[in-house]
């Protein structure tokens, strides 16, 4: 298989670099980088490191480039780039797909394969997510900072059986891969976990665990993901009856340090995923005619 990596952040750099070190010694696959900038130039002279609690590695892919156009046509396409990306991204490997190719979004949010549908000209589109902490910890670097590293992907339809193959490919290079039945409830218990807390970490420029042991934001938090339930029941997604409950049990298990992705980039003061996380709520409950208010007040005070 020709497997393109796009976006080599923390999740792209951290499954793409798994999938080059691997088949870089088997070469049953081409693994194929497209990245940009100081970051690409690295991974062009050296190659992809990246930094797990267990060590260290460094990855050659079989070509790292800014251009898709190099990499003729791709049997797989696994996008990682940030949500107000998706469609740049699609677009730039629209000429790479075929009949046979298979596109999986890896990134925040639960409407990435409506997004993508009309801009994927050939080929199947998968839906995925992945639970993992990583980052660009300097130019050609990798920092694998906790979650399990799960890469969860799945058919809309729920007919596994002709992406198995998929799966061991994925797997064989030491990820943990998960072939899903029911990736559009996968996809939202993540988003009812990790929107709310992405919002709210971001608004009060606070740590997870501040957060919890504030009774006001509590409570925002737990209204949060009652919201984004409403809307799943309103969009055919059958979450189980306490999701909000897990979500917040899990949410106490996280370092009281822990920051959310978004809120480092608010920091940072560059582009944000605020529509990812929070305007998609805010947008869809008004054509829903599902009250969020919220998520309202977070998107006001972020937006």
């Amino acid at each position: 298989m020709k497997i393109a990596i796009i976006g080599l952040g923390g999740v792209g750099g951290f499954f793409g670099g798994k999938l080059a070190l691997h088949y870089a010694s088997s070469h049953e696959h081409d693994i194929f980088f497209v990245a940009r900038g100081p970051h690409l130039d690295i991974i062009q002279k050296t190659g992809l490191t990246v930094i797990t609690a267990g060590g260290e590695f460094t990855a050659v892919p079989t070509l790292a480039t800014d251009e898709p156009s190099q990499l003729g046509p791709l049997d797989l396409v696994i996008i990682c780039v940030k949500g107000y990306d998706l469609e740049n991204a699609a677009r730039m490997i629209s000429g790479n797909l075929h009949a046979g190719s298979i596109t999986i979004p890896l990134l925040n949010g639960v409407d990435n394969v409506e997004r993508l549908q009309p801009l994927v000209p050939a080929g199947t589109l998968l839906n995925g997510c992945v639970y993992i902490s990583a980052h660009i910890a300097a130019p050609g670097t990798i920092k694998h900072a906790g979650g399990p590293g799960t890469l969860i992907f799945g058919p809309g339809d729920g007919v596994i059986t002709p992406y198995k193959d998929l799966e061991v490919t994925l797997a064989n290079a030491g990820i943990d891969a998960v072939l899903s039945d029911h990736i559009a409830v996968d996809v939202w218990s993540k988003y009812i976990f990790i929107g709310p807390l992405a919002g709210l970490t971001s608004m009060a420029a606070q740590p997870l665990g501040a957060i919890l042991e504030n009774t006001r934001f509590r409570i925002m938090l737990e209204g949060m993901m009652k919201e984004i339930k409403l809307i799943a029941d309103a969009r055919g997604v059958t979450l189980p009856p306490d999701i909000v409950t897990q979500s917040l049990a899990t949410a106490s298990k996280f370092p009281y340090e822990t920051r959310s992705s978004l809120q480092l980039d608010f920091e940072k003061g560059g582009e944000t995923e605020i529509e990812t996380f929070t305007g998609y709520v805010v947008n869809t409950g008004r054509k829903l005619k599902i009250r969020t208010p919220y998520h309202d007040e977070v998107y006001a005070a972020l937006a």
